[in-house]
């Protein structure tokens, strides 16, 4: 119950964070007293400028035989993937885990998180993973941290803020640089600046993937993430991956004001043939002196909605056992329970070892809930990840997190699961499978 004691705490004003004190201090220590390395300072570097168009042809609407087509298979839930494709995605997770089982060593990144931005466009109530007086990141360290990728075995990034898309030309920049560099490139965005000149040119520079954050079908107080604002954008975001050949799903924070806009985003998201990938709302791990929305905040899960949020997570378990694509395992979803009344098993969290952040200064940490630490981890080109830190620091974090990117990628990290999951794939000649990955 200590998780619940916490966030009961922080509607007071007692504490404004869900670590262990001890481990708190540890991570928080003033930047004087454990100083975070800079960037070696070199030579300024720029991204290269994208040809756009690369792929002339793939612009424009679509004619009546592709949209019939592109409708017919979304009611079969399924997609047709070339080759080239194929390869992509193997290339950027499989190829990488491969390499992470049989190569020396601890330290084998499968993903990492770019944070191009520390500002955001809107402000969620239940988001502290912004700050407007941050400035983005530079072009140089986004080319240096992409070439130190590319030395390891990483070949999956995401673009984090914040919100990627408020510098869409430097966004362009990175998607292209990544893209040619070999990597499987993912990009989350709330989608209000999500035009349609910008999708045709992150699709052309060879995006993979599109994360679009949605919490509610129109906005809420409290929940700006809304589909009704950028409806138009959402059709022709959807209608274009049929073309260019990236993925889209909807990304969806469960909050105590938002139990049925879930379930109808659900719905939305299956009759597009698209995924979903769901987030149970949880208070910052570490304090987060500019977060403004931690006392009263009414998105926060409270007691009396459990009932209502497991009803939730039981329709959610059995869409995604009916074939719903979910990015979230059925496990996953029904550990959300044990989870909001303050329970978190050991998850095997690979942070830090199989994946990282990289701030928007080219600092790194092993993960998105530990941005704010300033316990030196090294910067990009010298990492000073440590098993045996990160190992004790686990013992402590892992009872408090429910990080669902981390949670994935332990939940992921075993060799029968991958076998099991690579088998199904070839089944269907690698042209997609329904439910998630369990």
């Amino acid at each position: 119950m200590e998780t619940i004691e916490r966030d009961e705490q922080a509607s007071e004003g007692l504490t404004t964070f869900r670590l262990d004190v001890q481990l708190h201090e540890l991570l928080r220590k003033p930047a004087v007293e454990r100083p975070v390395s800079p960037p070696a300072p070199r030579r300024l570097e720029k991204l290269p400028d994208p040809v756009f168009p690369q792929h002339p042809e793939l612009l424009g609407e679509d004619d009546e035989a592709e949209i019939a087509e592109r409708q017919r298979l979304a009611r079969e839930g399924r997609r047709r993937w070339t080759p080239p494709q194929v390869v992509r995605a193997m290339r950027g997770f499989l190829f990488p885990y491969i390499k992470s089982r049989v190569l020396p060593g601890e330290f084998h990144p499968i993903i990492a998180y770019l944070f191009t931005e520390w500002k955001c466009n809107l402000d969620c109530h239940y988001c502290w993973a912004f700050d407007n007086r941050v400035k983005g990141m530079t072009e140089e360290t986004a080319k240096r941290a992409i070439d130190w990728l590319h030395t390891t075995t990483c070949r999956f990034f995401a673009l984090m803020g914040g919100e990627p898309l408020l510098r869409p030309q430097f966004v362009h920049k990175v998607i292209y640089y990544g893209a040619k560099k070999g990597f499987f490139v993912y990009l989350p965005t709330n989608g209000r600046l999500m035009r349609p000149e910008v999708i045709d040119r992150i699709a052309d520079a060879g995006v993979a993937t599109v994360n679009l954050a949605v919490d509610a079908v129109d906005v809420k107080p409290g929940l700006p993430k809304a589909l009704k604002p950028i409806r138009s954008y959402f059709e022709y975001l959807v209608r274009k991956q049929y073309r260019y050949g990236y993925t889209v799903f909807f990304n969806m924070n469960i909050c105590r004001t938002n139990l049925d806009d879930i379930r109808e985003l659900t719905e939305i998201a299956h009759d597009h043939g698209i995924a979903t990938d769901y987030h149970i709302n949880e208070s910052p791990m570490l304090e987060q002196p500019h977060f403004k929305h931690l006392d009263d905040n009414d998105t926060f899960i409270r007691p009396e909605d459990w009932p209502k949020v497991d009803e939730l997570l039981d329709w959610l378990i059995e869409k995604n056992r009916s074939g719903y694509k979910m990015v979230n395992s059925v496990k996953r979803l029904n550990d959300m329970k044990a989870f909001m009344r303050g329970t978190v098993e050991p998850w095997n969290c690979r942070a830090g070892q199989n994946s990282l952040i990289i701030r928007v200064d080219g600092t790194l940490a092993p993960c998105f809930p530990l941005y704010s630490a300033t316990y030196d981890w090294g910067t990009i080109e010298n990492h000073k990840f440590d098993v045996r830190q990160l190992s004790e620091m686990k013992k402590s974090c892992e009872k408090h997190c429910f990080s669902t990117l981390n949670h994935n990628l332990g939940y992921c990290y075993n060799d029968a699961r991958v076998i099991r999951w690579v088998a199904k794939q070839a089944q269907r000649r690698f042209q997609g499978v329904t439910g998630s990955f369990d």
